[in-house]
């Protein structure tokens, strides 16, 4: 059984890399068929298309996140530019890159797919990425002792210690950037920058010719699908991966053993697996034991002094500064005038609120849910699919709904639009708090409630301390996923209706839908600069707090 699926699904995605290469006009890029029997295709492509950007996606966590948490001085220039990088909504990556990418391959669909992968990898790679740094940068100190006492060099010390460290949390965060996916899929797979228009074949751009025909029925079917498709993947794999997080968590105290999924059980039957996953784990194994870099015992001479050393990168990264901000304002000057630039500032303002009122509300309804959820390991595993289930819709999917009622009521856009955000930012912060709460050593828990530990005090001295690294991760994360979800929440269409708020968002969608490559780096650069002095002012503070007072050691 288990090799018959495996055979299934390299024949799905030979069918699936086979329709990449045709050219553009022969693919039917601009005809979307909404009966449901077109729907497990364009799931099958819309599937395809997430995990190979979650592919990407972990490539860039294990590169430039360590490298990150590694090296002080990469961090000064790397976390500052990935405050940039997760402030830039997904349109503002579309109306740069898809001529980038229809340019590698003229003609030709590949150039369509690579450009609607590295979007949905934009709406994947930052969370997973801030989840890996936070992660390696809490690494219990008396864990590293214990890598020093063995003699761990450095490479075995990453993956012997600090990868097992960061497993859980990953894997919770890896399951919401998927969820993140589905989030902006709409907008990934439906192409329209200026004369641009490309709409591939998917879920996301099914739910946009519904949208825009209002088709109810065809709404309906495309949540059937994606409830299907989440059901399928949480099954296969991270329902597996949960359970094998599970081995990895620093929980000391006795706690009840999960069973095994049935995947887990499949592949233990099935010889040819079993044997194949044995050999994986070995080499691995053999790989994490290479004894690359210098022992702990072994001095290491610095070619060049630090404080030099020092001295110099401040130097070359005052003199990038210098030039970019030189060749900003030369351009800036030239393009766009003192009252342009304020207005936008206002709309930024406007977003900025925005979106700390999400977050603030966010976090009073999922911090004592998701702690509530994470404390058991059932009602854990019962939540998981749900909240990824609710996590993958698509804000498009609430427009009607939306939409009428404001129409309907004659509300006031700028307000009732606003709810619509909390559905990107709000799973981020839950993903976290249970990820944290699972982690929390049951041997803490079990002597609050020797000592009787209740009530205020055991919230302020005991539950709130141990997860208060995945919370400001989580709300790191849905900050900056609130800043991209507001191209998708501040304007809402149903059919011929176009409702927008003032805010920073719709600024930039409708520079975006126009081709106005200045507005959008207008509007991109002032959201880059909200980001970074939320992070420095607020957020990186409290994850400095954090790391120094609120890690077990």
């Amino acid at each position: 059984m288990g090799l018959l699926a495996i055979m299934a699904g390299a024949a799905v995605i030979a069918t699936a890399g086979r329709h990449m290469l045709v050219p553009i006009p022969a693919s039917e890029t601009g005809t979307i068929h909404l009966s449901p029997a077109w729907l497990p295709a364009y799931a099958v492509r819309t599937t395809l298309r997430m995990f190979a950007a979650l592919a990407a996606s972990l490539v860039f966590t294990f590169t430039y996140a360590v490298w990150a948490a590694k090296s002080r001085r990469a961090a000064q220039v790397l976390i500052p530019l990935l405050d940039i990088l997760q402030s830039v909504p997904i349109l503002g990556f579309l109306t740069f890159t898809v001529v980038f990418f229809l340019g590698l391959f003229p003609g030709r669909m590949m150039g369509a797919e690579l450009a609607a992968i590295f979007t949905i990898f934009t709406s994947q790679a930052w969370n997973m990425a801030f989840a890996m740094y936070q992660a390696l940068r809490t690494v219990p100190p008396d864990l590293e002792e214990a890598a020093r006492c063995f003699g761990l060099t450095p490479w075995q010390r990453f993956w012997r210690l600090e990868v097992p460290f960061a497993i859980p949390s990953l894997v919770w965060n890896t399951m919401i950037s998927m969820s993140g996916g589905w989030f902006m899929v709409v907008y990934s797979e439906t192409i329209t920058v200026g004369s641009t228009d490309i709409a591939l074949p998917g879920i996301g751009s099914y739910v946009g010719v519904a949208i825009e025909q209002r088709n109810i029925g065809a709404i309906f079917y495309a949540i059937i699908a994606m409830l299907a498709v989440i059901t399928i993947y949480d099954q296969l794999l991270f329902r597996p991966l949960v359970a094998w997080s599970a081995r990895f968590s620093t929980d000391d105290g006795a706690t009840v053993a999960a069973p095994d999924p049935w995947v887990l059980t499949l592949l233990r039957r099935t010889h040819l697996l079993r044997q194949f996953c044995l050999r994986l784990g070995d080499t691995m194994t053999r790989i994490g034991w290479l004894a690359i870099g210098p022992r702990p015992s072994q001095p290491v001479r610095a070619i060049i002094p630090s404080r030099l050393m020092d001295g110099a990168w401040g130097m070359a990264l005052a003199v990038c500064a210098l030039t970019i901000g030189w060749k900003t304002w030369t351009y800036g000057s030239s393009h766009y005038s003192v009252a342009q630039v304020l207005h936008v500032v206002m709309l930024g303002g406007i977003t900025l609120l925005r979106v700390m009122g999400t977050v603030i509300v966010a976090s009073l309804v999922w911090v004592p849910l998701g702690i509530w959820l994470g404390l058991s390991p059932r009602r854990a595993r019962h939540a998981q699919m749900a909240a990824q289930f609710m996590a993958a819709f698509p804000a498009n999917l609430f427009f009607p709904l939306v939409v009428i009622g404001i129409v309907h009521w004659h509300l006031n856009s700028n307000i009732w639009l606003t709810p619509l955000m909390l559905l990107g930012t709000q799973w981020y912060i839950l993903f976290n708090i249970v990820a944290g709460a699972s982690s929390y050593p049951g041997d803490l828990l079990e002597a609050a409630r020797n000592f009787h530990v209740r009530g205020w005090l055991w919230w302020r001295r005991i539950m709130l301390p141990g997860i208060m690294p995945y919370f400001i991760t989580g709300a790191l994360t849905a900050s900056g996923g609130a800043w991209n979800a507001a191209i998708a929440t501040e304007v809402a269409s149903w059919g011929d209706t176009t409702l927008s708020a003032q805010g920073l968002g719709a600024y930039i969608a409708h520079a975006t839908v126009a081709g106005a490559t200045d507005r959008v780096g207008l509007g991109m650069a002032i959201m880059a600069g909200f980001v970074l002095l939320l992070n420095r002012v607020l957020w990186r503070p409290l994850a400095n707090y954090a790391a120094r007072h609120y890690t077990f050691d």
